[in-house]
Formats: C-alpha cells, sequence, structure tokens
C-alpha cells in the first residue's frame, strides 16, 4: 500500500464516528461504535503499527526528537511520520467529540447547538472544544473543572 492510500484510509476512517456523532448522537449505534473504545483500539492499532515501523524498520527521518522544532519538524519530513502524527490527530479529536457528544447529552443542550461545534472539533479539533464549552457557558450551564 503506498502512502497516500494509508493516508486516505486513516481519513476515512473517522468519517462514520462523526457522521454518528453529527446525526445520530442518541443512537444505540454510536454508543456502540463512538462511545465505545472501537475508534482508540482501531486507530490506536494503526499508530502503533508505524511507530513500529518508524523504530524497528527505519521508515523515519533522522534527527527526530521531541525536544526541539528542529526534531519535531524531522518527524514530519516522512511519509510515515505525517500518518503517525495524522492518526494521532485524529483519533484524539474524535475522543474529543465523543466526549462533547456525552457531555451535550447529560446536560439536555440543544443538538442543532452542539452540532457545529462538533463540526468545529472534526475539522479544526481545539476551535470546536472551545466552541462547545462558551455554548455551554451561554447556556448558563456550569462549567467545572472536573466531569
Amino acid at each position: 500500500m503506498d502512502w497516500n492510500t494509508a493516508f486516505s484510509l486513516v481519513n476515512a476512517a473517522v468519517l462514520p464516528g462523526w457522521a454518528l456523532l453529527v446525526f445520530l448522537p442518541k443512537s444505540k449505534l454510536t454508543a456502540a461504535i463512538v462511545h465505545s473504545l472501537l475508534y482508540p483500539v482501531l486507530l490506536g492499532s494503526v499508530y502503533a503499527a508505524g511507530m513500529i515501523a518508524a523504530f524497528a524498520f527505519g521508515q523515519s527521518s533522522g534527527g527526530v526528537d521531541f525536544t526541539s522544532i528542529e526534531g519535531v519538524q524531522a518527524i514530519f519530513a516522512h511519509p510515515n511520520g505525517v500518518i503517525i502524527g495524522w492518526t494521532h490527530y485524529l483519533v484524539f479529536d474524535l475522543f474529543v467529540g465523543a466526549w462533547i457528544g456525552r457531555d451535550a447529552i447529560r446536560e439536555k443542550l440543544p443538538h442543532l447547538a452542539v452540532a457545529p461545534c462538533l463540526i468545529g472539533a472534526f475539522m479544526v479539533g481545539p476551535l470546536g472544544l472551545l466552541a462547545y464549552i462558551l455554548l455551554r457557558l451561554m447556556l448558563r450551564k456550569k462549567i467545572s473543572l472536573t466531569e
């Protein structure tokens, strides 16, 4: 499989999860797929395979480290590093989206108001989460530093 195909498959893998969160937030299917460990395990396995390939089979650039901007840039100089990094973003953004979905249901927020926040979390991760927190504040729902 070439790198473009791998990248496309990882991208496509999260689309059903996001569609379920946006269009069927209270469905048993959404609970079974998005609010389970399915996505973290599936995408975590892709991430792990990429990391193993980087360290054991040399599918990475030289100079990789997490202590300098140059070292982090080196991670993304190899297609495998891009896929690893992108998978990292996708799994955590979906995890945050799933939390937004569960929290909105718990707080009985109107889904039409929450859906743009979910789309924001999908497209620009932290901004979608921030939008959701602001939505909760605007609707006079309490915000806590703990769940």
